[in-house]
């Protein structure tokens, strides 16, 4: 509602008087070239940033931005960046899927039994145990996707999913994309490829 954002070095708003509603359930393609501000919008909606004026809504209440709040929205909105090696830290994909859910709380028996079900359910088993900075970058995307599924969001934002991925990867990106509509989860896309 009304939402603007400033880069304070920028001198010009990234973002100006946003409004729109997404609905539980859709899936939403934000197209636009590079600079537009898409992935600013995203960092609103996560509550990494805070706009400048205006309001985001989740389940019809506004974020709050206290630790309780913002821990409170990030349960339920999970953000994949553009580039994953921004995302990714960990020493082993498995011990990288496992900190997000770890971190917001679970037992270690809860938080094992849903990587290992993550892990299986996106095929990447076979490199679990490899480290994540020696991955190729489609299997980092997939990863940082894992890692965010693992601790089952409401709302997945996706910057710019297939950036920089061959043929392959790209697909099974997209897959996982068609499995999270499939499973109710609302789903934001950036991109400035039409297709």
């Amino acid at each position: 509602e009304q939402v603007r954002f400033c880069y304070p070095e920028a001198g010009a708003d990234a973002l100006s008087d946003i409004n729109l509603t997404i609905r539980r359930g859709q899936t939403v393609g934000i197209i636009g070239g590079t600079g537009c501000g898409k992935s600013t919008f995203f960092l609103c909606l996560n509550g990494i940033r805070r706009p400048e004026s205006g309001r985001i809504f989740i389940d019809g209440k506004p974020i709050e931005y206290t630790k309780k709040g913002l821990l409170d929205v990030r349960r339920k909105v999970g953000i994949v960046f553009q580039n994953p090696d921004e995302q990714l830290f960990s020493a082993s994909v498995y011990e990288e899927i496992s900190f997000g859910i770890l971190n917001m709380g679970a037992d270690e028996e809860t938080a094992e039994k849903a990587v290992r079900q993550i892990i299986e359910e996106l095929g990447l088993s076979a490199f679990q145990e490899e480290p994540t900075h020696a991955l190729s970058g489609g299997q980092k995307k997939q990863v940082a996707i894992a890692d965010i599924l693992v601790m089952h969001p409401e709302v997945m934002i996706l910057d710019e999913p297939a950036a920089a991925l061959d043929m392959k990867h790209t697909k099974k990106v997209n897959e996982m994309i068609e499995r999270l509509t499939e499973k109710g989860i609302t789903v934001l896309i950036a991109t400035h490829d039409i297709e």
